[in-house]
């Protein structure tokens, strides 16, 4: 179950308090409440034991890791999963975690830009149905000609579908054949108009796509290994919405990012609130990519994404933290 938002604030009042030494009337700066309500919150955090290690280790332990992250790398809120399996399906924990915080985030009349990966599909497939009014979702890059259960379009129709909503897909390929076909097809009206729009999205949902074998890119036959290798060699450090970034998360220039139909990386960082779903081990580079560009505001990850964030933290390897709006 989601963190409720009350609960995000008590356990960021504690942890600037209580971890960061700082006065009340800092914290209450800090967190744009009240001074009352900072005292309040705190009783709470004492009461329900969140500032008591000895009874509470374990969900300490993880908040901690949270609110480490939000710190170091400037995030609004982080969900981070635990190690020890509370189902049956541990590879379902984050999926039905976030799935629940993007129902948190979501209000009647938004209008959602969802991209595409497994994780993805996988938090659409374990999403309750929900009734919202006047929501829109709308597809963030170019379709697969893949069979995957977890193209662009099938991961929008289905949470469409869940939460009630419109569902808006792109009736273009991911990859065009050439830098001119793309640049062709992007200046077609009725796909402008869907590429323009994006930056008026109030939400954002995506993961972030590694570079090996498993990419969905070389999966999907966009790319061979060689090709992928060839940019990784260039600078490719991961994907967002079908397209290379570096390490700084800035678009890599090359021949194939040339060829995508995809949102603008400027249009997706306009986005308010942009969460990012991050299961397996091998994108930690991508996602820390994705911090330097600034491509996230909310993260739900698993423990040992977590974990290996922090120890970029503690090395003073890990992206600068960018200032919250």
């Amino acid at each position: 179950m989601a963190v409720r938002s009350t609960d995000q604030i008590i356990h960021k009042a504690a942890w600037l308090y209580y971890t960061h030494g700082m006065r009340q009337d800092e914290v209450a700066r800090r967190l744009e409440i009240s001074r009352a309500s900072v005292a309040l919150y705190l009783r709470k955090a004492r009461e329900n034991g969140i500032v008591n290690i000895s009874t509470s280790t374990h969900l300490f332990r993880q908040d901690v890791t949270a609110r480490r992250i939000e710190d170091a790398f400037g995030l609004e809120a982080v969900w981070i999963v635990g190690r020890e399996g509370l189902t049956a399906d541990p590879a379902g924990e984050v999926p039905t975690l976030a799935a629940n915080v993007f129902l948190e985030m979501i209000g009647n009349g938004d209008r959602v830009g969802v991209a595409w990966g497994r994780t993805v599909y996988a938090m659409a497939d374990a999403m309750n149905y929900a009734d919202f009014e006047g929501v829109t979702v709308v597809q963030l890059c170019g379709n697969l000609g893949a069979p995957y259960s977890y193209r662009p379009d099938q991961c929008t129709m289905e949470i469409a579908r869940r939460i009630n909503a419109k569902g808006l897909n792109f009736y273009a390929p991911l990859v065009l054949s050439s830098d001119r076909l793309a640049r062709e097809l992007r200046a077609e009206p009725v796909i402008r108009e869907q590429l323009d729009s994006i930056e008026a999205c109030d939400l954002a949902l995506f993961s972030v796509g590694s570079l090996d074998a498993d990419s969905h890119v070389i999966k999907c036959g966009a790319l061979t290994l060689e090709e992928l290798s060839a940019l990784k060699r260039n600078g490719a450090s991961g994907v967002i919405a079908g397209q290379m970034i570096t390490a700084d998360g800035s678009l890599l220039a090359c021949d194939y990012n040339r060829r995508v139909i995809s949102a603008d990386l400027t249009s997706i960082r306009a986005i308010p609130k942009r969460l990012a779903v991050v299961q397996e081990d091998a994108k930690v580079a991508p996602l820390l990519a994705a911090f330097a560009g600034g491509f996230c505001t909310h993260l739900v990850a698993s423990a040992a994404i977590g974990e290996r964030l922090l120890e970029h933290i503690d090395a003073g390897t890990g992206s600068p933290a960018r200032p919250k709006p």
